[in-house]
């Protein structure tokens, strides 16, 4: 099973999810029309926009939003007339009185039927622009990969073919309810209220979708209505992450392509020849990164003089960790003293086929891909392939295993797995979002309620929201999460001015005392400095738990929590 067929099978679902309800009166309103020029166009055009704005979304910055933002208003407006012109006779007459006029002079059957399918596939176009489906496991992983590998074919493509399993789907229903509405019309003489009965559905989905609906509640009821379907069509395909980047008996692909080099000149594979080299994928802000640094330290300090050489490949996720100087900071304050080339670019990480942080290759000392972990764990395991290596390239390496004891964020994660996931601020990976307004792009003045359902979140105060992160704009603004973990961990920046941000961190409605995180006091205190994670919560009972961070002054941006 390919990728493609997953992404289209993970469209067809769509149909289930309560996400496509606002654009379902816009389809059927079309059930009374010929299959080849009416719905057909428009559901190509549904599909081609979404699958287009998607790409740019993915891959774009804020001009992109802006620009969709003004297509939906457009697609709204057109959509609203075409609501009306269902619900009143009387306005279609005149709305379409143009039309009706030219079409009447050219008096040619084949020019009509175009200017139908050219109609058809303008509606489609503007359902395109409105459609905002649930961002199940498969739409994620599509959108994250067009993220991170840039514009290509393959990730338009695969949008393209989520959005023509969608369109697929209500082609189906839009046949049965076709044939229904017309049983319905012959028997009762229905078709005046029918009509006017999809004008005004149509309206109502208009509605729905300036109130963002579609983007709020429906997408929160949607959370987990094909979830499970989705996992197994992954697990099926074979693409969970080790299946789809085990590089193993490989010759290592090249290092090029980085922007900078850090405590070392740039290195090639060629002149690493009768070495043993591990390849770290990591960035300075992923908490799984930061757990698995210590051993990767400690292996290149023990085996730096035994055949080792331990590089790192620093690929960033969020935008502020591109700064070389960032990067540098970070490297000194854990103490990494290797060569790290930064990968900006994601050259190299493309050339890894990676898709993970962190991602480790152990290369043998002919410049082959002997073995690769990817995420924490196991280091006793690849200690011992570190050895093995070292002992087939003639080295000696020393025996026993490192304990490298990691204090703070670093230390080890519970052996209980976290009940609540990595949640991302930003709008462009958001979820469990519960804030009653969701303005992008612009400061809006956010609520959230004191009581929250598990792994709910929201913020309170003036916030501007962006695609990777939202920043606070006036002092008393707050994030409140329901949680169930050890640890808890947010990354912060602070203004762009760089100006210090206070904060006081509660749970349970309390001071942290013996359950602050390294980078608060008991009483909850704490300020940000830099852009890095920050540890908040370190332990403190078991259970759901109820935190909020409020932050004295403004500027201050958020980006991502993580839990432990």
């Amino acid at each position: 099973m390919t990728l493609p067929l997953i992404a289209y099978l993970a469209g067809v679902l769509t149909i289930l999810s309560p996400c496509i309800l606002p654009v379902l009166p816009f389809v059927f309103a079309r059930a009374d029309r010929p299959f080849v020029t009416s719905t057909l166009p428009m559901l190509i055009g549904m599909a081609i926009t979404f699958a287009g704005v998607a790409t740019l979304a993915a891959i774009g910055g804020a001009w992109v939003v802006h620009a969709n933002q003004a297509g939906r208003f457009l697609a709204l407006a057109l959509l609203i007339v075409f609501g009306l012109a269902l619900l009143f006779p009387a306005f279609a007459e005149r709305a379409t009185a143009p039309l009706v006029a030219l079409g009447n002079r050219l008096n040619n059957k084949a020019n009509a039927q175009s200017a139908s399918v050219g109609a058809s596939l303008l509606l489609g176009v503007a359902t395109g622009l409105l459609w905002a489906p649930c961002a199940g496991p498969i739409l994620g992983l599509l959108l994250t990969t067009a993220a991170i590998q840039g514009a290509n074919v393959q990730t338009s493509l695969l949008l393209l073919a989520y959005a023509l399993g969608a369109a697929t789907s209500l082609a189906v229903a839009l046949f049965a309810g076709g044939r229904v509405f017309a049983a319905l019309k012959r028997s009762l003489g229905a078709g005046e209220w029918i009509r006017r009965g999809l004008g005004a559905a149509v309206l109502a989905g208009a509605a729905a979708i300036a109130l963002g609906l579609d983007t709020g509640l429906l997408a929160r009821l949607s959370a987990s209505s094909t979830e499970r379907i989705e996992r197994a069509l992954l697990d099926m395909g074979g693409h969970e992450p080790d299946a789809r980047m085990s590089a193993d008996g490989q010759p290592a692909p090249s290092l090029e392509g980085g922007v900078a080099w850090l405590n070392s000149p740039p290195l090639t594979m060629e002149q690493l020849r009768g070495k043993v080299v591990l390849i770290d994928f990591w960035t300075y802000s992923c908490i799984n990164c930061l757990r698995a640094l210590p051993y990767v330290e400690a292996w290149a300090d023990k085996y730096r003089e035994h055949g080792l050489v331990v590089i790192g490949v620093h690929a960033p996720e969020f935008a502020f960790e591109r700064d070389e100087g960032n990067v540098r900071r970070a490297m000194a304050n854990l103490g990494v003293d290797y060569p790290v080339v930064l990968d900006n670019q994601f050259a190299i990480w493309r050339a890894y086929n990676n898709r993970y942080w962190p991602a480790h290759y152990f290369i043998d000392a002919s410049g082959v891909i002997r073995h690769h972990r990817f995420g924490e764990g196991q280091y006793d395991n690849s200690e011992r392939v570190i050895q093995e290596l070292l002992r087939e390239a003639g080295y000696d390496p020393p025996g026993g295993l490192v304990d490298p004891n990691a204090q703070g964020a670093s230390a080890p994660a519970s052996a209980e797995p976290p009940q609540s996931p990595e949640t991302y601020i930003g709008y462009r990976r958001r979820e469990n979002f519960v804030s009653a307004e969701q303005r992008t792009d612009a400061v809006y003045t956010y609520e959230t309620p004191t009581t929250l359902q598990l792994n709910q979140w929201g913020l309170v105060g003036e916030w501007k929201v962006m695609r990777q992160s939202a920043e606070l704009s006036t002092a008393g603004g707050a994030i409140r999460f329901r949680f169930n973990a050890r640890d808890l961990h947010l990354v912060l920046a602070p203004g762009a001015d760089g100006a210090p941000v206070r904060f006081r961190i509660t749970i349970d409605g309390r001071a942290p005392g013996a359950a602050a995180g390294m980078d608060v006091n008991a009483a909850g205190e704490g300020v940000v400095r830099e852009e890095r994670l920050y540890q908040l919560i370190r332990g403190g009972g078991d259970g759901e738990r109820s935190f909020e961070i409020e932050f004295l002054d403004p500027g201050v941006r958020a980006f991502a929590f993580t839990f432990g």
